[in-house]
């Protein structure tokens, strides 16, 4: 099967059924990050993602890594750390500092996948009112946070970082409470990893994941204040 080649003016995606098997879930190369762009490709099940030597390359891997909204795993630490409250958490207060948090590197290379382009795209997503963060604060220092795209009843979240123990958690945790008040279903992880496998995510086919996507992306729903909850 043949890598789709988009239009840099006006992208049109192939189905995410079309990736290809290797690397999994590939399945389109150039386009832009447009704001109409990246809507249109949540809306489908697909995401950006790439390194700065590279095109924009786009991806709907065949197994989805997702948390059920009132399914996350609160660990015995980070249930601690939430009933403490030693942090104060807010949403949509800080999205450009909780998104270069994110693209700040994390290994020797200092390689990051967020780059500058995606850092302004996502930013004027969040202008639009299509991306949201929740923000964890130590006194006035931004100590961790994660952010992403709301799409329907799905939340997709792109990144998360944390600069005190259980920083990123404690803002996941918010943010799951958060939306399931509202009445949110899923949170999108995309890629497996252990940290998130340990907050309770599971992999689902790409099929039942689009399936979920397809009933759940028209629904309007108002993003949450940052209200008090009980732990």
């Amino acid at each position: 099967m043949n890598l789709c080649l988009l239009d840099s003016d006006y992208p049109q995606f192939p189905h995410p059924r079309q990736a290809i098997e290797e690397p999994d879930g590939l399945l389109a190369v150039g386009g832009n990050l447009s704001p109409a762009t990246l809507v249109d490709a949540y809306r489908q099940g697909i995401f950006p993602w790439y390194q700065d030597e590279d095109p924009i390359l786009w991806w709907s891997p065949s197994v989805r890594c997702v948390i059920p909204i009132d399914g996350l795993h609160v660990s015995k630490s980070l249930l601690r750390s939430l009933r403490q409250q030693q942090y104060r958490i807010s949403t949509d207060t800080d999205f450009i500092g909780v998104v270069r948090a994110c693209a700040a590197p994390r290994d020797e290379d200092g390689g990051t996948w967020i780059t500058e382009e995606m850092v302004e795209a996502y930013h004027k997503l969040h202008l639009k009112g299509k991306a949201h963060s929740v923000e964890v604060w130590l006194e006035d220092k931004l100590v961790g946070g994660i952010y992403g795209i709301a799409v329907g009843e799905i939340f997709c979240g792109e990144s998360m970082f944390s600069l005190v123990t259980n920083g990123s958690k404690i803002a996941m945790a918010h943010l799951c409470r958060w939306l399931h008040q509202v009445g949110f279903v899923m949170l999108d992880c995309q890629l497996e990893n252990p940290h998130l496998m340990s907050l309770g995510a599971q992999l689902i086919p790409r099929e039942d994941f689009l399936q979920q996507l397809h009933c759940s992306r028209d629904k309007d729903i108002n993003w949450p204040s940052a209200s008090a909850v009980c732990w």
